[in-house]
């Protein structure tokens, strides 16, 4: 496998967050809300917030030229109608910032989190939703001059998921869910469609950016006599995502690992001492699964890896990961997938949904006083961009 790669010249090398993740004290979020029923809550996060210039100088410093982060939707309206300019401006600062330090900034205007008040009054399924969240995408598109990279939603898939969640557990159905994630239902996923769509319209009417959104990619694997049942999963998981895709500027390819499908479905990964600290699979090559699979279905579309890492407290093991991943990426190009840029995930560690343990990042923290500590892996990644993907010297 190739390890000096002929990428594009203009390749993104960076890191990825979210701004619930990482910001802290969202409190106007559905997320914030729900934390109260999860082991741990978010609470200061990593204060980035307030430390995001530190975050960026630290990525740029390393040697990376690009960042992937969100804008809350629930800070800039906090109330149905009520946008804050304070707010806007706030996010302004924070794509200006990425400019001064020479770092390519990736915009994502819905990571997970909403406003309480859009969630509690039917959020997706509303009939008042799209118009919602097209008024929040434009009022967005103000501060996006001169950003060249949004994603409009974070992993539909997901969100799809959630939806489903919500409503096993609104019918009192919570065992139904307990032994892990529903597969997304194709109305739901559907109508998130619409509204990516949607914001696709507006961002490329009100701004000069490119527009696309991140696919949780699975990376299924098909085991004797599971072929008609993964067949079934691609399409609920990922394929009705990827060919949505079609005809927007760009993709956002998001891999960790990779999952077996037999007969009866999805297989649930056995304990196994090589898994992570999320309890998947070890397996950096998924990400080549994923990027030639959407290449494939998307028919060519310009992909970027907008997400992919690794929940382990060994930095060692994450330089390890990342390299298989990145030789995985790299034979796909070779193949002739157009691929745009590779963000890691996570640029620090940080509030993992209901969790910190999980340790994604280049960077750790102290959560007292938010001290940033860069991880070896942090260096070794920067050097790898400097280099334009070249692995000879990661030692």
């Amino acid at each position: 496998m190739a390890n000096t790669p002929d990428l594009r010249n203009d390749f993104l090398w960076g890191a990825a967050t979210s701004a619930h993740q990482t910001e802290g004290n969202n409190v106007g979020s559905d997320m914030w809300r729900s934390e109260a029923r999860r082991p741990e809550r978010s609470g200061d996060a990593c204060d980035s917030y307030h430390r995001y210039p530190e975050d960026m100088r630290l990525l740029a410093d390393a040697g990376l030229n690009a960042y992937r982060f969100g804008i809350e939707w629930a800070r800039i309206e906090p109330e149905e109608g009520l946008f804050s300019n304070a707010q806007l401006a706030h996010y302004r600062r924070m794509i200006d910032t990425t400019r001064e330090l020479g770092v390519e900034p990736v915009v994502t205007l819905h990571h997970f989190s909403s406003p309480y008040w859009f969630t509690e009054d039917g959020g997706w399924t509303s009939d008042k939703g799209l118009d919602r969240f097209v008024r929040y995408v434009e009022k967005a598109c103000t501060i996006l001059d001169g950003v060249t990279w949004v994603c409009t939603m974070n992993e539909p898939n997901m969100v799809a998921t959630s939806m489903t969640m919500r409503g096993l557990a609104e019918q009192g159905g919570q065992d139904l869910i307990a032994g892990g994630l529903p597969t997304p239902l194709e109305e739901h996923s559907l109508r998130l469609v619409e509204f990516h769509k949607a914001a696709v319209q507006v961002v490329r009417e009100r701004t000069s950016a490119k527009a696309g959104w991140t696919v949780a990619q699975q990376s299924l694997v098909a085991l004797p006599g599971g072929e008609a049942k993964h067949a079934e999963l691609q399409w609920l998981w990922e394929d009705l995502f990827l060919e949505a895709a079609r005809g927007d500027d760009f993709l956002g390819v998001q891999s960790y690992s990779s999952k077996n499908v037999d007969a009866d479905g999805i297989v649930k990964q056995p304990d196994h001492p090589d898994n992570t600290l999320t309890g998947w699979a070890y397996r950096p090559d998924a990400l080549g699964i994923a990027l030639r699979h959407a290449w494939e279905v998307t028919r060519g579309l310009p992909l970027m890896v907008t997400e992919n890492g690794i929940a382990t407290g060994d930095d060692n093991r994450r330089i390890d990961y990342t390299t298989k991943a990145l030789q995985a990426l790299y034979s796909a190009v070779e193949d002739g997938v157009d691929v745009r840029g590779y963000l890691h995930w996570s640029a620090i560690d940080n509030y993992e949904w209901g969790h910190w343990a999980p340790t994604f990042g280049l960077i750790a923290f102290d959560r007292e006083t938010f001290v940033r500590t860069p991880k070896p892996s942090l260096a070794w990644l920067g050097g790898v961009a400097r280099r334009n993907g070249a692995l000879e010297s990661s030692g």
